[in-house]
């Protein structure tokens, strides 16, 4: 058995399905997943000990630094508003932010507010993720229609060449385990692309299979080459306990 692959991830992502799909391409790789705060898990990924993160933008990729990041939005997480049990709010299915503007909104860490929210002391907005997440019996959650968003991305240590790092981000982004695994272009995740509710693509045009890493990515939005060259299907080598 080689040694494993660590994925650390921010709470209310769920790594879990495609932990699966991973189990399934390589078994002889095990895959470990480790909840970690955004801080400490960008700390793990510059330190080595994660090789990709699961994080909500935006991150601070230090592109000047020697351990600069890389990221991929996956998906984009809507707001809901915690309430305790029985609060008036409970009895719709969703109202806009101008409707809580007679209520205390909560506001920090999310675990500390969803506990005040259960002692009455006002609301918190949340992503649905994490709401869920922290869910209990004495509160409950309804969505916000316009409230903010929160965009969940890939992130990993800008210029890996292991292969397994690929292989990750491959299968969070869909790709079967036929297709080519070239990593696509990583500055789509920049802070000020506007967020969608619908799942977020790389910002290359890279058609799927296509864009190997030498070619793929691209600076200050303009490609780094007019026709990528096809990235060569292969299959991760174990690693070497």
């Amino acid at each position: 058995m080689s040694s494993p692959f660590t994925v650390a991830f921010v709470l209310g992502a769920t790594p879990g399905k495609w932990a699966r799909v991973w189990n399934e391409r390589l078994p002889e790789t095990s895959l470990d997943l480790v909840a970690a705060e955004q801080d400490a898990a960008l700390d793990m990924l510059r330190a080595g000990t994660a090789d990709v993160a699961l994080l909500r933008l935006p991150v601070d990729r230090a592109e000047n630094s020697d351990r600069p990041l890389a990221a991929i939005p996956l998906y984009t997480e809507r707001a809901v508003v915690v309430v305790p049990k029985g609060h008036a709010i409970e009895a719709l299915d969703s109202l806009a932010l101008s409707e809580l503007e007679a209520e205390n909104v909560i506001r920090g860490d999310w675990r500390d507010a969803v506990e005040l929210v259960a002692a009455n002391v006002g609301v918190a907005v949340l992503p649905q993720a994490v709401a869920r997440a922290l869910t209990r019996k004495d509160v409950v959650a309804r969505m916000l229609d316009d409230g903010p968003e929160w965009r969940v991305a890939v992130v990993w240590r800008d210029g890996s060449v292991d292969p397994l790092v690929e292989e990750f981000i491959g299968i969070v982004r869909g790709r079967t385990a036929r297709s080519s695994r070239g990593t696509a272009a990583a500055n789509d995740a920049t802070e000020d692309t506007p967020p969608s509710r619908t799942a977020q693509k790389s910002g290359s045009g890279n058609k799927k299979g296509s864009g190997a890493r030498s070619s793929g990515r691209t600076h200050n939005g303009k490609s780094a080459a007019k026709r990528p060259a096809r990235a060569k299907s292969f299959r991760p080598q174990p690693r070497k306990g």
